[in-house]
Formats: structure tokens, C-alpha cells, sequence
């Protein structure tokens, strides 16, 4: 069975893989396509499609990106998928949000050092060159000066929401995600939708409201369900009439459990996913 995934991160945003070193493991993996789908940014995509021309195997690099929303205060990601890595409105509106990162991350910083921490900015981009810096560095760093011992003690104890350390992020809602998706010729695709912990009528409510707005995708699959979760948005996607996606959301050494494809080795996300997302937008496919 030809399989793909739909939900993959670089260096552009959280993971520890270049689009190059991506593209190769997907080839070396024998996946028939993977989506590109950096937090906030769509930067990667040009890289990733250079290298996927200059492999010697039959590879599709899907352009995409997973945007950060808000729903009733609730952290949401909305996947875009097919989304021209050329439109003028989400490269501006992507641009922000990487601003609005790293003014959020400059606060944090200093909080960190009020509190007798030596962190800097400057020494986690030395540690981590050309990538967009997020949690996952602040606590990558944390742990490489021997301030907490694993990257979860230092979400725990300095990057939770809970934390005086912790700076929330400026957010656009989910529908206004969905909206920026479409104008982008994208697919707009709920991510991990049992990650958010969401009462069963509340993800409903979110759902239905993100469907009047344009959604047309959720993802079935993905590393972190279990078979029951995996039946249960099945059927949800059936009752609202959402396309199955789904995706490992590898994240690299970042994640070093889930795997590019496989996710925590049993992922399969079958080609027949990508061709009626295709279809939907009139893309010939082979």
C-alpha cells in the first residue's frame, strides 16, 4: 500500500530536519508523499521542492502549514494543505505571526533571567542556526546547561501555561485560520483533534462552527490516537462529511518517539487520503 504523510515539521519551525534531510527520509522511507506543514510559516516549502527535484525517486511534497488558533481559549491547529507557498496575504499574515513569536520569546527570556537563569536568545540561536526558536528550544536549552534534567521537567516546571514564565501567544481564531487557508487556495484540516482534550460536545460545537466556516478536512490518523480515538473521529468525519487526513506530526530528535510515516510504528496513512484531497481541488494525480 502506497502511503503518505500528511502532517511533517522542519527546522522552519519546531523540527530538528532540514526540508532537504525531510525530503531524503521520506524517500528512504519509500513514502509517495509528505506535507510540509511548518507552525506559522510556509518558508520551507521552496527548499523542500528543490530537493525533492534533485531525489532520483518518485516523491510529491505537498505545501502546507499548521497554523496556531483559538477556540474558547482553547489552543487549535489548523492544517493547511495545497496552499500556494506564494500568496501574498499568508506570507504577510505568517511573517506576523513569526514576530509576534519572537517578541513573545525575547519576554520569556527575560523572565527566565529575573529568575536567575541564564538564558539568552543569542545563545539559543548559536545552539539552533537557522530555525524559528519555540519551547521546545527554551527547554532543549534548559536541559543542555543542567537546569532541569528531561525537556518534560522543563515544560513542567518553566514553559506550562501555568508558569509565571510562560507568555501567551497572540492567536487569530479557528475560523479566521480557515478563512486565511481557502484565500490561500488551500485545504483547510483540523489537526489532532482528540489532543485538545475537548468534551465530546464541545469538539462537536467546534467542529460544526469550523465547517459552516470552511473546513473540509480532519485528521483521522495520527501518532498519538488509539484505535478507539481513530474510530471515533472516523466516524466523525463521516458524519460531517470531513475528508480523512493524517499525518505523523514528526517533529525530529524534538520528538524522538514518532517516526516520519510511521509515527509510534504503526501509522499508516493510506495514498487514497491525499488523492481525494487532491481531488477535491481538480489536481490530477497519477
Amino acid at each position: 500500500m502506497k502511503t503518505v504523510d500528511l502532517h511533517v515539521h522542519s527546522n522552519f519551525s519546531d523540527g530538528t530536519c532540514s526540508p532537504k534531510e525531510l525530503v531524503a527520509l521520506a524517500v528512504k522511507k519509500g513514502l509517495s508523499a509528505i506535507a510540509l506543514t511548518d507552525h506559522d510559516t510556509i518558508l520551507g516549502i521552496k527548499p523542500a521542492f528543490l530537493a525533492a527535484k534533485q531525489q532520483n525517486a518518485p516523491l510529491e511534497v505537498i505545501p502546507g502549514t499548521e497554523l496556531s488558533a483559538d477556540y474558547q481559549g482553547n489552543d487549535i491547529h489548523i492544517v493547511g494543505l495545497f496552499v500556494d507557498e506564494q500568496n501574498k496575504e499568508l506570507l504577510e499574515k505568517t511573517a506576523l505571526f513569526i514576530k509576534r513569536r519572537n517578541d513573545r520569546n525575547v519576554e520569556m527570556a527575560k523572565r527566565l533571567q529575573k529568575a536567575g537563569i541564564p538564558i539568552t536568545l543569542e545563545a539559543m540561536k548559536a545552539e539552533n542556526p537557522d530555525t524559528v526558536i519555540t519551547r521546545a528550544h527554551f527547554a532543549k536549552f534548559l536541559v543542555s546547561h543542567n537546569i532541569v534534567k528531561e525537556p518534560k521537567d522543563a515544560f513542567a516546571l518553566y514553559l506550562n501555561h501555568d508558569s509565571p514564565y510562560y507568555v501567551p501567544r497572540v492567536k487569530m481564531t479557528g475560523t479566521e485560520a480557515i478563512h486565511l487557508i481557502l484565500q490561500a487556495g488551500g485545504i483547510p484540516v483540523l489537526a489532532h483533534p482528540m489532543h485538545y482534550k475537548l468534551e465530546e460536545a464541545v469538539l462537536r460545537k467546534m467542529i460544526e462552527e469550523f465547517k459552516d466556516a470552511g473546513l473540509i478536512g480532519i485528521e483521522v490518523k495520527y501518532s498519538n490516537h488509539t484505535e478507539k480515538e481513530e474510530a471515533f473521529v472516523k466516524a466523525l468525519s463521516k458524519e460531517y462529511q470531513l475528508l480523512p487526513s493524517g499525518g505523523s506530526d514528526f517533529h525530529g530528535s524534538n520528538k524522538p518517539a514518532i517516526s516520519l510515516g510511521t509515527g509510534r510504528g504503526t501509522l499508516a496513512v493510506p495514498y487514497e487520503y491525499l488523492e481525494k484531497l487532491a481531488q477535491l481541488l481538480g489536481t490530477a494525480r497519477k
